[in-house]
């Protein structure tokens, strides 16, 4: 008979489950957005010189069924590793920080931590049993670690784990644990994607800046974007029908569904609306610009008496101060005068 001893067991963790049900590996999909991501690098880029890595907390939501976490925040938190001997991390600091941010964001739960370093050992394990631990951490479900590479000169290289336990006896679990990695996406809505998009306009210029662009320029840039994916659409139909590229009856109910969504308006009522809307938003902003000219014109006049008394103040102390000085060059003419008859 074997010894049992020998044995390592290694358990996948398991999300909580509704009564009646079967447990399910959690989570399943990590989904990160794009500010989560920049505070990261943004860390990353202030760290001090002796160190290869920083830590820090990650804030986010999850799913009913745990399945999904979505991380939405993060911030960083200090600590210092020394190699192979001992790590040291400000948990009251951490402990804190949470606490306001959870105040400030009461939607919002801690879902784990991340490390700009791609590299698993053993003061990560430490650190990810703290964050899963009961109380303070995240369980009963699992913490969810993400890895992010910030090696000058590659690209950036991003990863999510969820972990295990992992040990023969109880003291090696405390500082051991098997990362399993889980499926994850970044996603961002249409105000982010704007932004990523003038970002990345910088990476083309020698001196990495940009400027930001009007809403003109904004609203030029995707019409011209929807008539370039219009001809290309266009293209493609068209040589669909010369029979010079084969059909695809997926790509084709595709764009059916996108032109049933299109209101069956007659071109002229679209000018009119769009020349009305127009006249609107000029209203808007003359009304706008009144506005804030009254504004101005009546803290101008509500503080005119303040500095009209002010001034007269300042005026009248310095006739008296120049009647002052006048006075004594005609005292010592007088005096000379008497002198000189006598």
């Amino acid at each position: 008979m074997a010894d049992q001893g020998s044995f390592l067991h290694l358990a996948r963790p398991l999300g909580p489950a509704p009564p009646g049900t079967q447990p399910t590996t959690a989570p399943l999909n990590v989904v990160i957005q794009p500010q989560a991501l920049f505070s990261i690098l943004d860390h990353s880029l202030r760290r001090n010189a002796d160190q290869d890595r920083v830590i820090g907390t990650l804030l986010g939501v999850r799913s009913e069924d745990g399945s999904e976490v979505e991380i939405r925040n993060a911030f960083a938190v200090p600590h210092t590793e020394i190699e192979n001997e001992q790590v040291e991390v400000e948990m009251e600091y951490q402990k804190n920080m949470l606490s306001l941010h959870l105040k400030a964001n009461p939607r919002e739960v801690l879902v784990g931590w991340y490390a700009t370093s791609s590299e698993l050992n053993q003061f990560s394990a430490l650190i990810q049993n703290f964050y899963g631990s009961q109380g303070d951490g995240t369980y009963p479900h699992p913490a969810v670690h993400l890895t992010v590479s910030t090696n000058p000169g590659e690209d950036i290289e991003t990863r999510t784990y969820v972990s295990a336990p992992v040990g023969v006896t109880t003291e090696r679990i405390q500082d051991s644990a098997s990362f399993i990695p889980v499926p994850y996406e970044i996603r961002y809505g249409e105000a982010e994607k704007s932004g990523l998009e003038l970002i990345s306009s910088a990476k083309d210029r020698d001196d990495r800046t940009t400027g930001v662009i009007t809403d003109v320029q904004s609203l030029e840039r995707a019409i011209t974007e929807v008539l370039d994916m219009l001809e290309r659409v266009s293209e493609y139909v068209n040589s669909v029908l010369d029979e010079e590229r084969p059909p695809s009856t997926a790509l084709g109910q595709f764009l059916i569904n996108a032109l049933a969504l299109a209101p069956k308006v007659d071109p002229a009522d679209i000018e009119r609306d769009f020349n009305n809307h127009i006249q609107d938003v000029l209203v808007i902003s003359y009304l706008a610009n009144t506005i804030r000219t009254q504004i101005d014109l009546s803290n101008r006049l509500a503080t005119a008496p303040l500095v009209t008394g002010a001034l007269e103040g300042s005026g009248v102390s310095g006739g008296a101060a120049v009647d002052g000085q006048q006075q004594k060059p005609g005292r010592d003419q007088r005096g000379s005068k008497g002198r000189g008859q006598q």
